[in-house]
């Protein structure tokens, strides 16, 4: 009754193979993950744009100061 390990395993061939696979698959994983990255850094940036383009087209948008509006402001109306 023995269990010994009687196959003796892949080749180192074999294993020189499986080993080449590996880095390919990480070399290309690597690959895809930075295209990922680079898309995501124009979307990014192409929101912004156009974001800040729509902001200056708007008149009025934004915070008005209490101070300097006409007559409406906080000093018109206890000053």
């Amino acid at each position: 009754m023995c269990f010994g390990g009687g196959g003796g395993g892949p080749s180192p061939a074999e294993q020189e193979a499986a080993a080449d696979q590996r880095i390919e698959a990480e070399a290309a994983k690597s690959e895809e993950i930075q295209k990922r990255a680079k898309q995501k850094r124009e979307d990014i940036s192409t929101a912004l744009e156009s974001r800040t383009r729509r902001s200056g087209m708007r008149g009025g948008a934004g915070r008005r100061s209490l101070f300097k509006a006409g007559g409406g402001g906080f000093l018109g109306r206890f000053g």
